[in-house]
């Protein structure tokens, strides 16, 4: 059975990084069939660069969508996306098989100044990973073990 594993978290945090190890990773467990939807790369090929409540929303619709499309289709898919308002992330959660992990970090990385100031954490079936205090190896382990269903 395929799964949706979501990234979401301000920008700088970690998700395109940590995306791109699992998926790294995934291939080394002969996982192949993996499809990977980032937000800067949703955004350039929808020439969707509207930042505001509306095309953040329509941006976070369209990368479910594709994403449910891709799941259907047996891909286990990887969202690394910003996706700031949690009604969207809930609901899609609330109607598929997602594993929501939120990332965040204290550290200055240069990103600041694309923060959303409208994000809503993650309140409910969400993993939290501090990407300041883990290193990448250790975030992706526990992401690792989530995906293939094993106990830490």
């Amino acid at each position: 059975m395929s799964k949706i594993i979501w990234f979401t978290g301000q920008p700088g945090s970690g998700k395109t990084t940590l995306a791109n190890q699992l998926i790294s990773e995934l291939k080394n467990n002969n996982i192949t069939n993996i499809m990977h939807i980032d937000g800067d790369d949703l955004r350039d090929l929808t020439d969707n660069k509207d930042y505001s409540e509306k095309g953040r929303r329509k941006n976070i619709t369209l990368a479910q969508k594709i994403a449910l499309f891709c799941s259907n289709k047996d891909f286990n898919v990887i969202v690394s996306l910003v996706a700031p308002f949690k009604d969207l992330r809930d609901s899609f959660k609330s109607r598929h098989n997602v594993i929501e992990f939120y990332l965040r970090t204290d550290e200055k990385r240069g990103r600041e100044h694309f923060f959303s100031d409208d994000y809503e954490k993650p309140s409910d079936n969400y993993h939290e990973l501090d990407t300041g205090k883990n290193s990448i190896e250790s975030c992706t382990k526990i992401i690792l073990n989530t995906f293939l269903g094993k106990d830490l």
